[in-house]
């Protein structure tokens, strides 16, 4: 039965979420708006409803992406690929206790052989996830937070989901649909978008301090990954 929203349960719940929007528009004026404005602002299902079953880094980078993970992952963790697609590159002979996968098409997210759990949802409408609280140990996001128009929120929201000491690992390199991007990435090279992403870190809130690792192959799109833990109980 639905809870009585006149019950201690349900006022608590209810409250939680008024803390959680409050802090969320507050996270939203951090950043000048003509930093997260895109060239193309028409609606971001639209674009993304044509299936692309294709990789948007090289074999080489897409290899030293895995390898990143099998050094972070370990097998029995619960873990949250953002923004999934068709693929995950995480590592074949790693076992996971779930995956579950937020994307744009539900035609990708189906062919997506690691996922466990598939929701397809607009991030930039609704950065909040729809996960609990401490639901996974570790968050990932390859060469896709250039789309996020509203990243601080979504920050904030994956360390919830967290568990306390949870990785989030954000992958980015240098391809992207250009005119979707967040007009500050594209000025900025592949060393300054990694710092860019530990500014959103630190601004969003409850992160340990990012750590930036190159893993970019010899001769193949770079790699950088940007990481930080959730802190706090």
């Amino acid at each position: 039965m639905p809870a009585d929203p006149e019950s201690p349960t349900a006022r608590g719940a209810s409250r939680a979420g008024e803390v959680r929007d409050g802090a969320s528009r507050g996270l939203r004026d951090v950043l000048p708006a003509r930093f997260v404005q895109r060239a193309d602002e028409s609606d971001d299902a639209e674009f993304y409803a044509p299936t692309r079953l294709v990789t948007h880094i090289d074999d080489a980078t897409i290899a030293a992406l895995t390898e990143f993970y099998r050094s972070v992952l370990r097998p029995g963790m619960r873990v949250l690929d953002l923004m999934s697609s068709w693929v995950s590159h995480l590592p074949a002979e790693m076992a996971f206790a779930r995956v579950a996968g937020q994307g744009m098409n539900p035609e990708e997210l189906a062919r997506n052989p690691r996922l466990t759990a598939r929701v397809v949802q607009d991030l930039n409408r609704s950065p909040e996830l729809p996960w609990d609280d401490r639901s996974f140990d570790a968050a990932l996001c390859a060469v896709s937070v250039q789309y996020s128009t509203r990243p601080l929120e979504l920050f904030a929201s994956v360390r919830r989901v967290l568990a306390p000491g949870g990785l989030f690992a954000v992958a980015i390199s240098h391809r992207m649909f250009p005119t979707k991007a967040v007009a500050i990435w594209h000025p900025l090279d592949v060393a300054d978008r990694a710092r860019l992403v530990g500014v959103y870190f630190r601004l969003a809130g409850g992160w340990t301090e990012p750590e930036i690792v190159d893993r970019s192959p010899a001769g193949a799109d770079p790699l950088v990954v940007v990481t930080a833990r959730r802190e706090g109980s």
